[in-house]
């Protein structure tokens, strides 16, 4: 590398990262920028352009994820769950499910209210999320932008699992109603077609190393360094002053391995995510004075709250057997050469077609009503009473269909499949991850996602999987389902799993479930359920004697020059998947970081129409 020195350094290209590097590049492009991701880049590959290839980059010898291992909890049955992270450039943006979630107002509200945040409020993060994204579905819509470098459609196709599920439910559940957006932020409970971040007009995936960053390989300011880890922020007295980094020797597996240094002349920021910002802290002195004493860290700064209040997503997709007349992404999924060709060339020609597509069609932020609450029960009402009626427009699940297998593939036969699934948006459980090493930046973590720790994340589940397999068994082209991804009822139950059958009437009695039902479901739950890959939390923005690692300025708390900017400074969860979240905070952040150094941020849409 021959230049060492920069005038921002940004340890991590993930969503947030590439959209602080773009930004800032976009406002001033002799602006010195170095961006270090430790996965690989991701420019024109289709396993990265074309949506429907996003489970291709969770195989176990992927290099686009990391692997993050927790601790055995009695809760998931002694289970030790496995948390992806992404690692490439673009970060989750580049390999996630694309779907277009939006976060409640007021979870955002209560970042600045609860947490006392300054500027972080819903009324304040509209523009940022409005410019972030072009809206293709509609025009007009006054919580959605049309001029930003995302794009946001329906894709480019719509099988007919997400049309049945909107006809079915109109029928099933008459109390809710159809939404044309599902996600405006300010209201909930309604069914609806589901975004997803995909051009209409290209087919191709809306990450942000496509939009923010490889738009700018013209300017020689701004370096992108891949496959490098940063071990640990460079401090001189209390202003960090760059960071030391290593060779990723997954992806560079003939350079030498030695520690190298970087220098920033203006500012550091983390954007690791939320296994990778704390754990660069905690190596850098920063943090907890015991977990650092456990790995030979001599303390730099006391902050206890790095690494703590780690959350994430739990999700369900049951899986049913579908008609041999839905289209679902199972081929695709299995390399089906038959499948991949004929979708390749529909893609290839006009960005169309299942490969433009990502399964999830339709849903709902669902929140219950009084009826629906007696039937989730009393481990709920606590959670509920608190939390939720304070603010109406906060989901208690989303739920929605997959029009694709989910899950282990072994000794499930070769056919077309489909889920009704759901993830709670706010569980209550909350765990932790810390560094095990004070060198080996691929040492696991000693990492606890909590998981259903806190009673009232069961109690969802146990409804969330009655609801959604009541409306699954009413579509039109369900045709059973699969045993091993349903829980182990008794084949004399009323509730027994059915793996062929035809559809159950719309009209049709609910079905009933007896004490030993909902305790295989209970069992059922505590072995399957799994992350969503949402984590955030764990440089929490909050006071600092509440647990928090930044300020609202996203400044680290007792150093100079350092900020965090990604998911790890959600101080609380948020209603939605998560890239919408993480885009928004790069845009702050940016903001936030040209603000400080006097950089007017131009229409960054207008800038780069030469380039698009």
């Amino acid at each position: 590398m021959a230049q060492s020195t920069y005038d921002i350094i940004i340890a991590g290209g993930g969503a947030a990262g590439c959209v602080i590097a773009g930004r800032l590049a976009a406002a001033d492009p002799t602006l010195s920028i170095l961006v270090l991701e430790s996965g690989p880049t991701t420019r024109d590959d289709p396993l990265h352009t074309q949506p429907a290839r996003y489970l291709y980059h969770l195989r176990p010898e992927s290099t686009t994820v990391r692997f993050n291992v927790a601790r055995e909890s009695a809760a998931l049955a002694g289970r030790a769950p496995v948390v992806p992270s992404a690692q490439c450039l673009g970060g989750g943006s580049s390999i996630n499910f694309a779907m277009y979630t939006r976060a409640a107002a007021s979870d955002y509200d209560d970042w600045a209210t609860v947490y006392r945040n300054k500027g972080w409020s819903c009324a304040d993060l509209l523009p940022l999320l409005r410019k972030c994204e072009t809206y293709q579905i509609q025009p007009g819509k006054p919580t959605h932008g049309y001029a930003g470098p995302l794009k946001v459609s329906f894709g480019g196709y719509f099988p007919e699992i997400g049309q049945e599920f909107l006809n079915t439910t109109s029928q099933y559940d008459k109390t809710r109603g159809i939404t044309d957006d599902v996600n405006n932020l300010y209201e909930c409970n309604k069914y609806g077609r589901w975004q997803k971040w995909i051009d209409s007009k290209t087919g191709t995936r809306s990450d942000v190393a496509h939009n923010y960053i490889y738009p700018h390989s013209a300017n020689s300011n701004l370096h992108i360094l891949t496959g490098y880890h940063v071990k640990k922020v460079v401090f001189s007295g209390n202003r960090a002053t760059g960071v030391e980094f290593v060779v990723n020797p997954r992806l560079h597996p003939d350079t030498k391995t030695e520690v190298l240094t970087a220098t920033a002349r203006r500012l550091v920021v983390l954007s690791s995510g939320a296994f990778g910002s704390p754990a660069i802290l905690e190596r850098s002195g920063i943090g907890a004075k015991a977990v650092l004493a456990k790995v030979g860290v001599k303390q730099f700064v006391d902050l206890p709250g790095v690494g703590e209040n780690y959350q994430d997503h739990q999700h369900f997709f049951p899986a049913c057997v579908a008609a041999d007349s839905a289209q679902t992404l199972d081929g695709i999924v299995t390399d089906d050469q038959v499948e991949l060709e004929k979708w390749t060339k529909q893609w290839n020609a006009n960005g169309s077609g299942m490969l433009a597509n990502n399964g999830l069609d339709a849903g709902i932020k669902l929140r219950p009503f009084k009826d629906e609450l007696d039937a989730i029960g009393d481990g709920f009402r606590k959670r509920w009473l608190e939390y939720y009626v304070p603010s109406p427009d906060k989901p208690v699940l989303w739920m929605a269909t997959m029009s694709q297998f989910i899950g282990d593939r072994t000794n499930v036969p070769k056919g077309k499949y489909f889920s009704v699934g759901w993830f709670l948006m706010h569980p209550e459980s909350v765990g932790y991850a810390h560094i095990t090493s004070a060198d080996d930046v691929d040492a696991l973590q000693d990492f606890h996602t909590g998981m259903l720790d806190a009673p009232s994340d069961m109690a969802l589940h146990k409804w969330g999987y009655k609801r959604t397999r009541e409306i699954a068994r009413r579509l039109p082209s369900f045709r059973g389902e699969v045993r091993s991804r349903h829980p182990a009822f008794s084949p004399a139950s009323e509730a027994a799993v059915v793996e062929r059958a035809e559809p159950t009437p719309l009209l049709a009695p609910e079905l009933v479930y007896t004490k030993e039902d909902d305790e295989a479901l209970e069992a059922y739950i505590r072995e399957l359920v799994s992350t969503c890959w949402h984590s955030l939390g764990t440089c929490a923005m909050k006071r600092r004697e509440e647990g928090g690692v930044v300020d609202s300025r996203l400044n680290v708390y007792g150093v100079e020059g350092l900020k965090v900017a990604d998911l790890s400074i959600c101080p609380g969860n948020v209603a939605g998947n998560t890239y919408s979240t993480a885009v928004v905070v790069g845009e702050k952040a940016a903001t936030l970081i040209a603000e400080e150094l006097g950089i007017p941020l131009e229409d960054f849409t207008t800038h780069l129409t030469a380039h698009l």
